[in-house]
């Protein structure tokens, strides 16, 4: 009996630590949450939502649901549910129990009319808006569920006989005005007033025309040529600032991909646009925002996910718009949720297939409820609620801190989200954003903020915090920048006249040059390039030894370029390979003499394979001028001036290939015409060349690994 009783009481116990263990498994998500670095790696992140429950018709009291489409919650927290299957709106209280159905009612005409196949929904302090979707028309109701009036589909000048007005969303402004998505529409967003007058399509996608078939419309204007129509919109959320946020999954996979990859907003899948059609997102993530990003950059994916195989571009079908800018969009093809801030950075993504709670089926809608998220499944019939975690609200009083320039307190909450999750980058960002706006207030805030910015990537932001640092700088020491620049203006021309000095004396000079005047003709040479040739070859002005002294000095050049660059022009340091370096610079140079001499050999060249490459490292004098100076202003140019420096070092490159052209051209005595082939023939016989190399290497890499191998089994036989 004794022993039964320790039994019992050993049972009772470990059913009391189940009770109170079962509670913190109940709100264990099913799925991993993550966010993006900048190469597009997933990174693991702390759960932001997790989910609380799922809603049935059995808790709204209701019969079952059968595809429905949309949900809408208005300001009280009462939700609407557009069950399309059924030709119906269920309108539910705050605490998700029926209020009243919409289905039939009887129209302005008095006659009795009904709702068929209802899609999307709005709802405003005095109306219920439906999208009527098969009977091409928008129905309004009051808050009651009676009938108020209809919107028929809008007819004017502009639109084309084959418009179709098939209403599956719709968003309302402040003033009544609306935004209609259209599912078979290719012009845009219907835009009407309050009273349905058509006022014009906005938005309208870009068609993506491939290149040859623009070439051969410009070409063959009159023949006719395939069709390609713009993709579609799917769904629209308007915010509190009347701004439209569109979506669409109609842009070909391809296009989509490449969009990703190259960051071009023509092919987003999210818009925001304002009353003109304008898309004036912010996208100053590190991809634009898409979805998933994984299967698009070379990622891995994310780890133990259902829906991990899946390839191909995310399918967007819906976006809810939050608090302090955020907002969140569902991808159908992974049933996953990707939530964003107002600059377009994600913050993190989560959600996965399958039949447990927080996971999803066919997601069709999604709706902020509060801090909540509300999906709809148009599979399961239900809707699953995700809760915000503690974590999640950090990152969202984070944003509202910042939205009210609460500078101080949004940086700590940074600070703390960097501790919870040290992968995040958006912490880092926020970090170092937030101390960039105290700069001016706080010792040293934007030195900090540039080692944040750098963390994270963002050569962006570092750019502005060094324009910052920099100002102050040149404010402070502003007579000091004077007399350095005077200085340097004053020794540079000292230098030049003493180097025109010097090459003057060099016309007259007999016997043999000294090394330092064979270099300091190279700048002559650069200014007066038939002449410099001429007397380069006849009067022996440069040598072998001086064209190899500009070709090491070339090395060295473009080795400090690597390294010397400032953060901003070089984001991705790495280790320096000295022998990858000289190979940049002697290898290129050594195909074109080689190829050079090999052709003009047989077409009655006067140079030899010595005066070929006398001439060809002499050619390389600008990049010796230019890149130094070029790698110095990087450390004190901002992102601003990335094109003036650019546009320097392309200079530098054109001038090299003109100095090139006219030095063979004088060295082999060739006609303008005959050296332009010569030259094309040239560029040719460097990748034959190149194509022979890579060849005969494969070749012996091919010996190497056979004779090995019989090495080895010959070892092992004996």
């Amino acid at each position: 009996m004794k022993k039964m009783s320790r039994i019992l009481v050993a049972v009772l116990c470990l059913m009391v630590l189940v009770g109170c263990i079962s509670p913190a498994f109940a709100a264990t998500a099913p799925y991993g949450s993550y966010t993006y670095s900048m190469s597009g790696e997933p990174q693991k992140s702390p759960d932001a939502y997790v989910p609380e429950r799922i809603i049935t018709n059995y808790d709204v009291g209701i019969t079952p649901l059968k595809s429905a489409k949309d949900i809408f919650f208005d300001e009280e927290g009462n939700l609407y549910i557009s069950d399309t299957g059924n030709n119906r709106v269920i309108v539910c209280d705050e605490n998700f129990k029926v209020q009243f159905e919409i289905a039939n009612f009887t129209n302005e005409h008095g006659v009795p009319d009904s709702l068929n196949s209802p899609q999307g929904l709005f709802v405003t302090e005095d109306l219920i808006y439906v999208c009527d979707t098969n009977n091409s028309r928008i129905v309004c109701f009051d808050h009651a569920g009676n009938f108020v009036k209809i919107i028929y589909a809008p007819k004017a000048d502009v639109m084309g006989e084959d418009t179709i007005f098939h209403p599956v969303a719709i968003a309302v402004d402040a003033a009544g005005g609306m935004y209609i998505v259209s599912d078979q529409t290719y012009s845009g967003i219907f835009s009407l007033a309050a009273d349905g007058t058509f006022l014009g399509f906005i938005g309208a996608q870009k068609a993506d025309v491939p290149l040859a078939t623009r070439i051969r419309r410009l070409i063959f204007p009159d023949v006719t040529a395939e069709e390609y129509v713009t993709a579609t919109y799917n769904n629209c959320a308007i915010d509190s600032d009347g701004f439209l946020y569109v979506t669409t999954n109609d842009i070909d996979e391809e296009t989509l991909t490449s969009a990703i990859k190259s960051g071009n907003k023509e092919y987003a899948p999210v818009k925001r646009l304002n009353s003109k059609g304008d898309d004036i997102m912010k996208r100053n993530g590190f991809f634009i925002p898409a979805g998933e990003i994984a299967n698009i950059s070379g990622g891995t994916g994310v780890a133990s996910s259902s829906s991990s195989s899946t390839s191909g571009p995310s399918s967007i079908i819906d976006v809810a718009l939050g608090e302090s800018g955020m907002w969140t969009i569902v991808d159908k093809k992974r049933c996953r949720l990707y939530t964003y801030d107002a600059d377009g950075n994600l913050l993190f993504a989560f959600g996965d297939k399958g039949a447990q709670l927080g996971n999803l089926s066919q997601p069709t809608a999604i709706a902020y409820r509060g801090s909540s998220l509300y999906v709809l499944d148009a599979t399961l019939n239900s809707i699953t609620v995700y809760k915000r975690s503690v974590y999640g609200d950090i990152i969202a009083q984070a944003l509202k801190h910042t939205e009210d320039r609460e500078y101080d307190k949004a940086l700590a909450d940074w600070e703390e989200i960097r501790k919870a999750n040290n992968n995040f980058d958006s912490a880092y960002i926020g970090i170092a954003t937030n101390l960039y706006r105290q700069g001016e207030d706080v010792e040293g805030a934007y030195k900090e903020s540039l080692m944040y910015f750098e963390s994270a990537g963002d050569v962006n932001g570092y750019s502005t915090s060094f324009k910052a640092i920099r100002k102050a700088w040149v404010e402070k020491y502003v007579f000091v920048v004077i007399i350095v620049i005077a200085v340097l203006c004053v020794v540079l021309s000292k230098f030049l006249k003493y180097v025109g000095k010097k090459n003057k004396e060099g016309i007259t000079k007999l016997g043999k040059r000294t090394l330092w005047e064979e270099f300091l003709y190279g700048f002559y040479l650069i200014m007066h390039p038939f002449d410099a040739y001429w007397d380069l070859k006849h009067e022996k002005r440069g040598s072998v030894r001086g064209a190899l002294l500009i070709d090491a000095l070339v090395v060295v050049a473009y080795i400090y370029y690597t390294v010397g660059r400032a953060y901003i022009f070089n984001p991705s340091k790495g280790h320096v390979n000295i022998i990858y370096s000289v190979l940049t610079v002697a290898a290129p140079l050594m195909l074109w003499c080689v190829s050079n001499w090999c052709l003009t050999t047989l077409f009655d060249g006067e140079g030899n394979f010595k005066d070929i490459f006398i001439s060809s490292s002499y050619a390389l004098f600008p990049l010796l001028l230019f890149i130094i100076p070029v790698t110095l202003c990087t450390n004190i140019a901002s992102l601003d001036e990335a094109k003036l420096i650019s546009l320097v070092l392309t200079i530098s490159f054109v001038w090299l290939g003109m100095l090139l052209f006219f030095g063979m051209a004088t060295t082999h005595g060739y006609s303008m015409g005959k050296n332009i082939l010569i030259t094309a023939a040239t560029l040719i016989g460097m990748m034959f060349i190149m194509f022979i190399i890579m060849l005969f290497t494969n070749l012996i890499q091919q010996m190497v690994s056979f004779i090995t191998d019989i090495v080895t089994e010959v070892s092992l036989r004996g």
